[in-house]
């Protein structure tokens, strides 16, 4: 792509509304310093100096949407519990749309809870339920969908396994979204990794395409990953794939063409949260109906980007812009 159409790429984003269905948490941080052992176990004693939170998994995929300029909303259930309040107030300041957002009283707000020391992860506490939804938990989100589908320029399926998208309900989007010719994003788990049949773009890690597919595969060679792509293709009926393969780079696919994106040489501080990136990235490359080669390109520089930092954190469009000017342009 050229310079001028690069810019007007990130300038078009404005105009764009993607909605993100899918597992919001709270992505809490203690940071403390270390400097001895407990007494009590073999064990390091963390004093902990500042507590933050920032919103993650679906919620996380609406900040980067956010941040690169989309309006954004997002279709979820939160517990209703301090933790939900929390999120959902971290979530409304960062400028995510959450009238989709629902409180549920069966199950706990997600919360990952990652005690730090420095740049270390020390230790992380996960209080979670994994459940599919209920029916009655179920029915105002596809209600909602119903109701707003039609003012969305593409949709999001962000799965962590926490039940938000159950079977049935994956089902219920994406045949909506073909009938009304809305572009679907997948982000996948292994549970339900079958059943997004009929997505426009399926996007596994190179863990979540081996457990999805059950074969082994080497991302050095990149004929193995062609061919686990094109089993993906045939198998879910996908037009597009996305598989990121960590240092070896993105490999993208479709009915026109494929290749491998290298990875490009990054400090790395933190891989946490990079697949997110890579989904809004590429889920706004869909809402503008971009080449996959450019898609794959820029959602390859993104990941990496945020990957230098320390934590969940959104991308920063203007940096993006400007990696993108220097390695994309023509």
């Amino acid at each position: 792509m050229t310079t001028a159409e690069i810019e007007a790429f990130f300038t078009g984003l404005q105009d764009k509304r993607i909605l993100v269905v899918g597992d919001v948490m709270l992505d809490a941080y203690q940071w403390g310093s270390v400097d001895r052992i407990s007494p009590e176990a073999p064990v390091p004693v963390v004093e902990v100096l500042r507590y933050d939170a920032r919103p993650g998994g679906a919620a996380n995929v609406g900040l980067n949407l956010v941040h690169l300029g989309v309006k954004t909303h997002l279709l979820s259930v939160v517990g209703n519990d301090e933790a939900g309040q929390q999120l959902r107030h971290l979530m409304k300041v960062s400028g995510i749309r959450i009238d989709g957002v629902f409180d549920s009283d069966y199950r706990p707000t997600t919360v990952k809870t990652r005690v730090m020391s420095g740049s270390q992860q020390l230790l992380r506490i996960d209080r979670e339920q994994n459940a599919d939804l209920t029916a009655a938990e179920t029915e105002p989100l596809q209600a909602w969908f119903d109701k707003n589908l039609d003012r969305f320029d593409a949709v999001i399926l962000q799965d962590y396994d926490k039940g938000v998208l159950s079977p049935a309900f994956i089902g219920h989007i994406l045949r909506q979204c073909r009938e009304k010719k809305i572009p679907t994003a997948v982000d996948p788990k292994k549970r339900h990794f079958q059943d997004f049949t009929g997505a426009r773009l399926f996007k596994p890690n190179l863990k979540e395409l081996r457990e999805g597919l059950k074969i082994v595969i080497d991302p050095s060679d990149t004929g193995q990953v062609d061919f686990a792509a094109g089993l993906l293709q045939k198998q879910l009926a996908c037009d597009q794939v996305l598989i990121t393969l960590s240092e070896y780079g993105v490999f993208y696919k479709d009915d026109q063409q494929s290749g491998i994106i290298p990875a490009h040489l990054r400090s790395i501080s933190d891989v946490s949260g990079a697949g997110d990136t890579v989904i809004s990235v590429a889920a706004c490359c869909l809402a503008q109906n971009s080449p996959i080669d450019f898609m794959a390109g820029l959602s390859n520089l993104a990941g990496g980007l945020v990957c230098e930092e320390v934590g969940v954190v959104p991308i920063n469009s203007a940096n993006l812009l400007q990696e993108a000017l220097e390695h994309l342009a023509d």
